[in-house]
């Protein structure tokens, strides 16, 4: 802890470019037209290649992103210049300024990832054109994308927390570079016996989430939309369990119970990225299942490879957004006196309690966002369900009805699993709230939900069994 003795900045100042005021008129019909010409020349490239069905191949796969991307990175820092010179006020506000920094590097490294993975493309086609169909596949296509995505944010992220950590200090304030996380209640005794019980649930989630994802990707007749979709919540299960677990298994350990300034932040960025994305995915799940069942004969149009690919990059989009939009509020707070979060891990609503700062702004988010994160795509789920239900009430084939819908009982099975959890933990009354229960439902649905996913889906779903043993009768003959 030090002391700071100055000010707090709410905006920057930006010099612009280098012209004279006659100059200005010019170069701001030069730069519109140059934007206006990036924004329609993408557009178009985006627009041709979803029209034509020839140029639905890897290539232009990574070219529409690439389009994409680019119209995005334009959009970032041009329009805010072209507004600068045309009103001639040059403030911009801090927050502001931090998200055009995050959205301006995210965007430079994407495009630099995609470059790459179209000059992969290119050396495949070109020096190995027997395998490219093999090697080209659109599971690799989707993951080298998901990849770029998921490396940006990573990167701007990093930067942009480190950025916070320079300013936004109030005059004469104490500033804090830790926190202390109060971690799972119980005497020292009962918490060594939760650490190895955490441990090996810890591991098994790994273990069978891992397990899927290789089955998946290993068997050509679990390559269909709903395994795809299965293989990224597997994925994403991972990354919420790793993002808060391995913190509450170090500090049971080590008897240390403090957590970084940043690392609070990081922490509570990818827990809010990866608990949104369960939900997404799951409503996305359950309209892949809705369109199986109610509309059968459209199922391969409807759940293309480009529809698969562009419901995950929205998935990935949104939830990037609104973990983002919290953390970056977070980082405006300010913390008077190191104090103890009551949780195993850097949750908004414990943080936000030790602030001494004006928090209206983030309950307000937390309220909207968190709401509509967590209330659509459950609403899109209850809806798809109920089609499928009515679609299979209709059938008049003996056990057709059953058949169809048991290929619905595993996801119906984590659903319920996930969201009754989330409901008690954060819609229960207040009379009834409590630390203690919040800190078990947390661990309900960071550990015990992930881990339970891969024996629900296993053990109900006929592939899913098929494909593991052959995966792992194929991993004994390699060992031997």
């Amino acid at each position: 802890m030090r002391r700071e003795n100055q000010s707090s900045a709410t905006e920057f100042l930006l010099l612009g470019l280098p012209i004279r005021p006659e100059q200005q008129g010019v170069f701001f019909a030069l730069f519109l037209g140059m934007y206006l010409t990036t924004v329609l020349g993408n557009l178009l490239i985006l627009l041709l290649i979803r029209l034509d069905p020839r140029l639905h191949t890897p290539m232009y796969f990574f070219l529409s992103h690439l389009a994409l991307t680019d119209i995005s990175f334009s959009s970032v820092t041009v329009p805010n210049m072209l507004m600068s010179m045309q009103t001639q006020d040059q403030s911009m506000p801090y927050a502001g300024c931090i998200a055009q920094m995050y959205f301006f590097i995210f965007f430079t490294d994407l495009d630099s990832f995609l470059i790459t993975s179209m000059a992969y493309d290119r050396y495949v086609a070109v020096c190995r054109p027997l395998h490219y169909t093999t090697i080209m596949k659109q599971e690799l296509c989707a993951f080298l994308v998901a990849g770029s995505w998921i490396l940006s944010g990573a990167s701007s992220l990093s930067h942009t927390l480190l950025l916070t950590q320079l300013s936004f200090f109030m005059e004469n304030q104490t500033r804090i570079s830790e926190f202390f996380l109060r971690g799972i209640p119980g005497s020292p005794e009962q918490r060594q016996l939760l650490f190895g019980i955490f441990l090996c649930m810890y591991l098994v989630t790994l273990t069978g989430n891992v397990l899927i994802i290789l089955a998946i990707s290993s068997d050509p007749h679990l390559h269909t939309p709903m395994y795809f979709f299965l293989a990224n919540l597997s994925f994403v299960d991972m990354g919420l369990t790793s993002s808060t677990v391995t913190k509450m298994l170090v500090n049971v350990q080590t008897q240390l119970h403090t957590i970084s300034y940043v690392g609070c932040l990081t922490q509570m960025y990818f827990f809010l990225m990866f608990g949104d994305l369960d939900s997404f995915f799951l409503a996305v799940m359950a309209y892949d299942r809705y369109v199986a069942i109610c509309r059968p004969l459209h199922y391969c149009t409807v759940m293309s490879l480009r529809v698969c690919s562009l419901l995950l990059a929205l998935c990935w989009i949104l939830t990037h957004i609104v973990a983002l939009t919290h953390t970056l509020l977070m980082a405006q707070l300010s913390f008077c006196v190191v104090g103890e979060i009551a949780h195993f891990f850097c949750d908004i609503i414990p943080v936000l309690k030790l602030s001494c700062s004006d928090t209206r702004i983030n309950e307000l988010m937390v309220f909207a966002l968190g709401g509509t994160v967590l209330m659509v795509p459950f609403i899109c789920i209850v809806i798809s369900y109920i089609h499928i239900v009515s679609a299979v009430l209709r059938v008049r084939t003996p056990g057709g009805g059953s058949k169809a819908f048991s290929t619905c009982s595993s996801h119906l099975c984590v659903v319920c699993v996930f969201y009754g959890t989330l409901f008690s933990a954060y819609l229960c009354p207040p009379s009834v709230a409590s630390e203690d229960k919040d800190i078990a439902a947390a661990a309900v649905y960071t550990l015990v939900t992930p881990m339970l996913n891969p024996f629900i889906y296993s053990l109900r779903n006929k592939d899913m069994k098929v494909a593991l043993k052959r995966l792992l009768s194929h991993r004994r003959i390699t060992a031997s």
